[in-house]
């Protein structure tokens, strides 16, 4: 499994002094919020000892350190279920393998591309005794307590013969081990030490705090992977700095792709927060909007207290400050990967497009900045998105609104007989499949004053008045008796500009529930009244035509209702919709098809 995740076999000393350094940040957190806790912060360290002759690496801390519960839920997840069952899992899943990473601990099992047993010797603070674990990889570990085990976790990793064509290299060679800490984890904030060395191994430089001017893009990479666990570079990488009344560094990340979680509700969100270089919190929501949960990254505040909690940052108005220029910037930062690299912004939107969405609904102080930055389908082009700006810039000479419509699918709206009159007429419309679109499109009014206007709602007006005119005059009789006979499903029945092959549509008004929409709050549970819709006639399809003259001819005959209630159910049908009695349509279907043989 661990190879199926790693190639590059380096990276599993990276991991394990990751995983020690968020050790001791986690031990000095807890030591500020936990006053009787007896533990010593002054000297917060990392060490690599390696034996050339047992051909042993131990990377130890001094930080917070596990129970007997933490090693098994924490380092027992894989071998407790077995390697085979959770490949099983992986290759079920939709999610590539590498997304897992994170979500089962993966890191600490990368020891076992290189070894062919790791020990594991640790101690919480504040706990009496230790427990040591062992595991020679093949789905099974033992675990026992022990009395004299150091606070803090010692990693032992019993290295496999070096072997160059494998590209496993010996690892207790002192180069080696300098190399790998210089290119990974020279960025880590404590002292990493290699045994028997007078000088730390890594500079420990905030990189945050370093100038842009003196980072190379490989470094900003590494501590992307450290802060993320993800495998993969990121995207794009934001270096601001706040100055003024409330200073502040910040150093955030665009990933590249969409981690397992983004759509969980229970998925992390947030980025680091340090307080003058002292680690504070891990997902610090406060810092960060949900709809931008993808972002990844660390935050360096100069004057907030050390002991702050989620509660208050939640209130602090200088956090609220930081929040609003963080956001700013990347949604600045994504328009100007929109001008200027179409490809960076089109992973942008394809990976994370359906969450920045989300903003429209909880962030009206940015609208125009995310309207901005928006990409949808649209029937100008099959396979390309399309801004809002590039609409207008496309509309018709006198078209005043920006339509649209909603929908499961591309192709079922494509299909749809909402689209019939503007299709024919030239007028492009914007495709909405994302089930978020049904809410947003409900908070945005206008776009560059611009109304925006489904195609699916309230009138809309493609014809010619003189045709209107004419039709109204014909149909003045028809029109109370059929919306009559469809009362129990409509609330009105009226002529349609919109339809030119169909005989029907259904509508909603200007400001009614879509039935999507509905569809969504019932499915979470929430009772929402159902809304009668519209249904529109085309005045010149031969059925309606057909309909009108029968009822003229003879308005008592009790197969018109019938028809009607067929037109409407075709109606529904054409967009996708539900039937309310499937089987008295298809009764009914089955008569006038037998009638007409």
């Amino acid at each position: 499994m661990v190879h199926s995740i790693y190639s590059n076999k380096d990276i599993f000393l990276r991991e394990l002094i990751s995983n020690a350094s968020d050790a001791l940040d986690k031990l000095r957190l807890e030591s500020m919020r936990d006053k009787d806790l007896d533990v010593d912060t002054s000297d917060l360290h990392i060490t690599i000892d390696v034996d050339t002759e047992a051909r042993t690496l131990t990377v130890r801390d001094n930080g917070i350190g596990m129970t007997r519960d933490d090693v098994v839920e924490l380092i027992g997840t894989i071998a407790k279920s077995g390697t085979a069952e959770l490949l099983r899992k992986l290759k079920e899943s939709k999610e590539t393998t590498q997304d897992f990473i994170g979500q089962f601990g993966v890191g600490f099992y990368s020891t076992f591309m290189v070894a062919t047993k790791v020990e594991l010797v640790t101690r919480r603070a504040g706990e009496a005794e230790g427990t040591r674990w062992a595991s020679e990889g093949e789905g099974t570990y033992v675990i026992e307590t022990i009395e004299d085990a150091p606070q803090g976790t010692a990693v032992t990793v019993h290295l496999k013969p070096e072997d160059k064509d494998d590209h496993l290299f010996d690892y207790t060679a002192d180069w080696k081990i300098r190399e790998i800490v210089k290119k990974y984890s020279d960025f880590i904030a404590h002292p990493i030490r290699l045994s028997g060395a007078d000088e730390p191994l890594n500079s420990m430089k905030a990189l945050w705090a370093r100038p842009r001017s003196e980072v190379e893009p490989a470094e900003y990479n590494e501590f992307y992977k450290h802060i993320s666990h993800d495998w993969t570079d990121p995207l794009e990488t934001i270096h601001m700095k706040g100055e003024g009344v409330f200073e502040y560094e910040a150093l955030l990340f665009i990933p590249a792709r969409a981690p397992f979680d983004l759509h969980m509700r229970d998925g992390k969100r947030g980025v680091q927060l340090y307080v003058k270089r002292v680690f504070i919190m891990d997902d610090c929501e406060a810092l960060m909007p949900s709809y931008l949960r993808f972002i990844k990254g660390v935050v360096d505040a100069h004057d907030l207290s050390l002991n702050i909690s989620r509660e208050i940052l939640q209130h602090d108005r200088q956090i609220q400050v930081v929040r609003r220029r963080l956001v700013k910037k990347v949604l600045s930062t994504i328009k100007d990967l929109q001008a200027n690299d179409a490809e960076k912004y089109k992973t942008v939107w394809t990976e994370f497009g359906r969450a920045i969405k989300e903003g429209f609904l909880e962030d009206s102080e940015n609208q125009d900045a995310l309207l901005g930055v928006l990409s949808v389908a649209s029937t100008n082009d099959p396979a390309e998105l399309t801004t809002l700006a590039q609409y207008v810039e496309r509309m018709k000479d006198g078209q005043k609104d920006i339509y649209y419509v909603t929908g499961e699918s591309r192709s079922m709206i494509e299909n749809s007989p909402h689209l019939e009159a503007f299709r024919a007429k030239g007028y492009e419309v914007l495709i909405l499949t994302d089930p978020v679109d049904e809410v947003w499109v409900e908070r945005v009014t206008e776009f560059d004053g611009k109304p925006l206007q489904s195609i699916a709602k309230g009138q809309v007006d493609l014809g010619s008045p003189e045709e209107a005119e004419s039709a109204k005059e014909e149909f003045a009789d028809f029109l109370p008796w059929i919306t009559a006979a469809l009362a129990d499903e409509v609330k009105e029945v009226r002529l349609s500009s919109r339809l030119t092959t169909s005989p029907a549509c259904v509508v909603g008004d200007e400001h009614d529930m879509t039935p999507t929409l509905e569809k969504m709050y019932r499915a979470m549970g929430q009772e929402v009244p159902h809304t009668k819709r519209i249904l529109e006639l085309n005045p010149g399809h031969p059925l309606v035509k057909g309909l009108r003259e029968a009822h003229a001819a003879n308005a008592e005959n009790p197969a018109l209702t019938e028809t009607a209630e067929l037109l409407h159910g075709m109606a529904l049908l054409a967009e996708g919709g539900d039937l309310k009695d499937p089987a008295k349509f298809t009764r009914l279907l089955a008569d006038r098809l037998t009638a007409a043989l």
